[in-house]
């Protein structure tokens, strides 16, 4: 890694979480920490295991898995769910946040915490639950696709 650096993380403090939680500091992890460092945003497992392989032909998924889950632990990463359902992670999380998701088109924009905080209120005020915003996804139709839909006969 360039500047040995993720997530706010040394890439000492990574390597010392993951020995802490009982993995060795293996060729395929740094080919993991490689992949990380050099994405920004949303990737799927699955894409994940693909770059690794790139690097490291020997890498395993069960490997990306599980070091992906103690990264998380680390705070270099957060999983979240799409609106399909399928797991992915949002690599240097600047802060927590949830997404909207156009279903016509498949865009998807970040909310934060505070843009959610009165739907978030709301469920605790009147149904006593706790969001997790980081799963929160919204679906719905963004103004490009409604504008579409209205005119369109």
């Amino acid at each position: 890694m360039s500047d040995e650096r993720l997530a706010g993380k040394s890439l000492d403090g990574i390597v010392d979480g993951l020995r802490a939680r009982g993995l060795r500091w293996t060729p395929q992890r740094r080919a993991i920490l490689r992949v990380l460092e050099a994405t920004s945003g949303h990737v799927t497992g699955s894409e994940i295991v693909d770059q690794c392989r790139q690097l490291d032909p020997m890498t395993t998924p069960s490997t990306v898995y599980r070091t992906l889950r103690v990264l998380e632990e680390l705070g270099v990463l957060q999983h979240a769910h799409a609106a399909d359902g399928r797991e992915e992670f949002h690599v240097r999380p600047a802060a927590e946040h949830g997404h909207l998701q156009c279903q016509s088109c498949g865009s998807r924009w970040e909310i934060d915490r505070a843009e959610a905080q009165p739907t978030v209120r709301s469920f605790r005020r009147r149904q006593g639950f706790e969001v997790d915003v980081s799963h929160l996804t919204i679906v719905g139709l963004c103004a490009a696709c409604r504008r579409t839909a209205t005119t369109t006969p």
